[in-house]
């Protein structure tokens, strides 16, 4: 396979740690199976925004539409200037300069990390990630929020054809792969009769050319519901923009929380690694912060890339680590810090193919 390249943007708050410790693992998962693989580094929020006037300078959208993946590092977003003063959402402009319309999101119980309910999870929520109500990527020109009066204030949600025929076929696609073989699609057509009634539509379309994959559609209510009282009944979700952010949250957080959680932001040409949570920046520069989700999107990253033993050497060292209480972080009540975590699963993908 010829050389893949990956660009690092380690972002803000507990990002630079997370970034260098799924760095260290990659780079040693790379020269274990011997991966013609290369990782460069550039700067992206505050840091960006103090050097160049922007959270998101174009050199680094540049870099990255050049680049084979991303892993992209969380940002403090809300807590960035306006947008006149180079405030920009760098997560949000990356997904469309790449045309990341799928954000693929994993929740699984792992065995010996408690979980808030006693019912295991293994479903994997398919959401659209370009559209709806999100305000910075659902209009050509100008926000998806604004205001007629002071008193008022209206937001827009954008759902097409062709985002939701996308993100059926991705949902198919991957439930094709799965031993479970069902897909739901989650909605409030009862209410958003217009927009949730086009996205149902396409999908059915789609689930037409997948005859061998159970289909269902659920409110988006129950299905918050069914999940805390029996994850078991999903395998493959897909749902809109808002709906799939919600629900992955409340998944991940079933099935031993966010700092596990993993994520992969896919297009036609392009990936991004991004873990779930956020930029914690109570915790930067404390050396405490669990980076399993970005080393877990990252693994997702590498099998999205062909790289599929590399990705499975993570993912198996990482089921191991947590699985003893004595190597799991401090908010899963071990004591490793970011990187000594991070050189336990390197150590251990060494030594697992030495």
């Amino acid at each position: 396979m010829p050389e893949k390249s990956i660009l690092v943007l380690p972002g803000d708050g507990i990002g630079p740690e997370i970034a260098r410790a799924t760095s260290e693992v990659v780079k040693a998962s790379a020269e274990v199976f011997g991966l013609d693989l290369s990782l460069h580094s550039m700067n992206i929020g505050f840091t960006a925004l103090a050097d160049h006037g922007t959270t998101l300078p174009q050199s680094v959208i540049d870099a990255a539409q050049e680049a084979d993946g991303v892993i992209l590092g969380p940002v403090s977003h809300n807590a960035y200037p306006p947008l006149a003063e180079g405030g920009v959402n760098p997560s949000g402009i990356l997904r469309t300069a790449l045309d990341l319309f799928a954000n693929i999101r994993p929740a699984r119980s792992r065995p010996g990390v408690p979980t808030p309910i006693a019912n295991p999870i293994d479903l994997i929520i398919v959401r659209e990630n370009l559209e709806g109500f999100y305000a910075d990527r659902n209009m050509h020109l100008g926000p998806g929020e604004f205001m007629p009066t002071p008193d008022t204030a209206l937001a827009i949600r954008r759902v097409t054809v062709t985002a939701s025929r996308r993100i059926a076929e991705q949902a198919f696609s991957i439930a094709a792969q799965r031993p479970g073989q069902r897909v739901a699609a989650i909605h409030k057509a009862n209410v958003m009769r217009v927009s949730d009634g086009l996205f149902l539509r396409e999908v059915r379309r789609v689930a037409e050319n997948y005859p061998e994959i159970a289909y269902e559609e659920i409110l988006v209510d129950a299905a918050a519901a069914l999940l805390v009282r029996d994850p078991s009944r999903f395998d493959v979700i897909v749902t809109t923009n808002m709906f799939g952010d919600i629900l992955s949250d409340l998944a991940s957080e079933l099935s031993g929380g966010l700092g596990l959680a993993a994520s992969l932001n896919a297009g036609p040409t392009h990936a991004a690694a991004q873990a779930q949570h956020g930029s914690a920046p109570d915790l930067a520069g404390k050396d405490s912060a669990n980076p399993v989700s970005l080393i877990g999107s990252a693994a997702m990253l590498l099998d999205h890339l062909g790289f599929n033993d590399a990705a499975s050497a993570i993912e198996t060292a990482c089921e191991a680590a947590l699985a003893d209480p004595a190597s799991r972080t401090a908010d899963l009540g071990g004591a490793l810090g970011t990187s000594a975590f991070a050189k336990l699963i390197a150590d251990r993908i060494k030594e697992g193919h030495s």
